[in-house]
């Protein structure tokens, strides 16, 4: 297992939180490209194929790692961020929309986390950063946000992103949860993952919900997230006046609308 950097850290924010990382000299983080907020000076960046763990030497070797990362629509690059100055150094990394960031010691949680494929923020040089594919036919076909997972392993820290409010649970060994597909942010790789058909047509076409949501059977810890990044883009989308979105929210008319349509 390559040797993972000791970074310390603090979040700071309540609901646009930024988590800002202290490096020793010659420590290192590593980023998705784009996530970095600001840094000190003395501390360089590098463009990567992969996530330089090292787990896989060599150019191929890297190259297969980072292209596996398209799978799960990143990008071939992460970025490293080195101290290499002789005092410490400060980074700091933003979360992409409003929630918590989540610190993981994968050491404490067996060495491996199965994330949501948007989820992962940034992490101590040395987390190896791959992919978790689904066993079962059936959560890659309905499973609505995506067949293959991201997987962190090694024993460093890691972050996480979770949109809207945080929820942790430990399930116990053979206890079950229901769950919307897109608001599991992460669990420990002992949690089994697996898509149930809701059942009644009736529920599946007006029950708002969709025709399938996921089952999470223990042991192991869980993290859920109140607000997917794909239900925010939803109502987003939904009032743009560029896709028939109301454009007076502010007026009386706005309110009247609002009134007439269900909104209120």
């Amino acid at each position: 297992m390559p040797q993972m950097h000791v970074i310390d850290y603090e979040i700071f924010g309540s609901d646009m939180q930024y988590v800002e990382i202290e490096l020793d000299p010659e420590e290192a983080a590593v980023a998705e490209a784009g996530g970095m907020m600001y840094m000190a000076d003395g501390i360089e960046m590098e463009t990567i194929f992969g996530d330089g763990s090292g787990a896989r030497p060599g150019f191929m070797g890297a190259l297969v790692g980072a292209g596996k990362r398209l799978l799960t629509g990143e990008s071939l690059f992460m970025t490293v961020f080195v101290n290499k100055s002789r005092e410490k150094r400060r980074v700091a990394f933003a979360a992409p929309y409003p929630g918590k960031i989540v610190p993981m010691m994968l050491g404490e949680l067996g060495g491996r986390l199965i994330c949501q494929k948007d989820a992962f923020l940034c992490a101590a040089k040395g987390v190896s950063i791959g992919i978790a594919f689904q066993k079962r036919l059936g959560v890659g076909l309905f499973g609505g946000e995506g067949f293959i997972m991201q997987k962190l392993e090694g024993d460093g820290l890691a972050f996480v992103h979770a949109g809207g409010m945080l929820a942790e649970r430990t399930l116990a060994p053979g206890e079950m949860l229901r769950v919307d597909t897109g608001c599991i942010v992460a669990m420990q790789s002992s949690v089994q993952y697996d898509i149930e058909y809701v059942g009644k047509i009736k529920s599946a076409l007006f029950g708002g919900e969709g025709l399938f949501f996921a089952t999470l059977r223990g042991p192991g810890r869980i993290w859920l997230q109140s607000l997917p990044l794909s239900r925010l883009a939803n109502r987003i989308y939904a009032a743009a006046p560029q896709t028939g979105g109301r454009r007076e929210e502010g007026s009386i008319l706005g309110g009247l609308g609002g009134l007439l349509d269900g909104d209120n």
